[in-house]
């Protein structure tokens, strides 16, 4: 299966350090569907620090190594997202979400696309999807 996983800068670079993917208690019953193997494809949210205006992006492909798992080690920021799996890098690049958006099938409404990702730390995707995202990664 293939996943968008949410995060944000600070965790994306913890993430990339520790090969860890971590979601909260509330979001238990989605992690626990991710299978070894499984390709978890990575979103990083827009920020704005000032003047300085972050647009989301896909940032990252990692495959699933492990079962999910509980750990309450305090690694992430903002909240221990004790439900973690361990991942590895497929491939890393950087490419704007919104560029994406009007290919993707997982986005139905393309005029309110952050609808389909906000409040959710991930969410399956279709494999077309995956491999669209997967191409496009620079």
């Amino acid at each position: 299966m293939y996943w968008l996983c949410i995060t944000n800068r600070e965790n994306w670079e913890i993430i990339k350090k520790y090969n860890i993917w971590g979601v909260s208690e509330r979001h238990k019953n989605t992690i626990m569907k991710v299978k070894r193997g499984d390709k978890l494809v990575f979103y990083v949210k827009q920020e704005v620090h000032g003047k300085d205006k972050h647009p989301s992006i896909i940032a990252g492909i990692y495959e699933a190594v492990s079962e999910p798992y509980r750990d309450e080690t305090e690694i992430f920021k903002g909240g221990t997202y004790p439900w973690r799996i361990k991942i590895k890098p497929i491939k890393h690049g950087e490419v704007e979400f919104k560029v994406l958006v009007p290919k993707l099938k997982f986005i139905k409404n393309k005029e309110i696309w952050s609808g389909h990702i906000m409040g959710r730390a991930m969410r399956q995707i279709p494999e077309e999807d995956y491999r669209l995202i997967y191409n496009a990664l620079s």
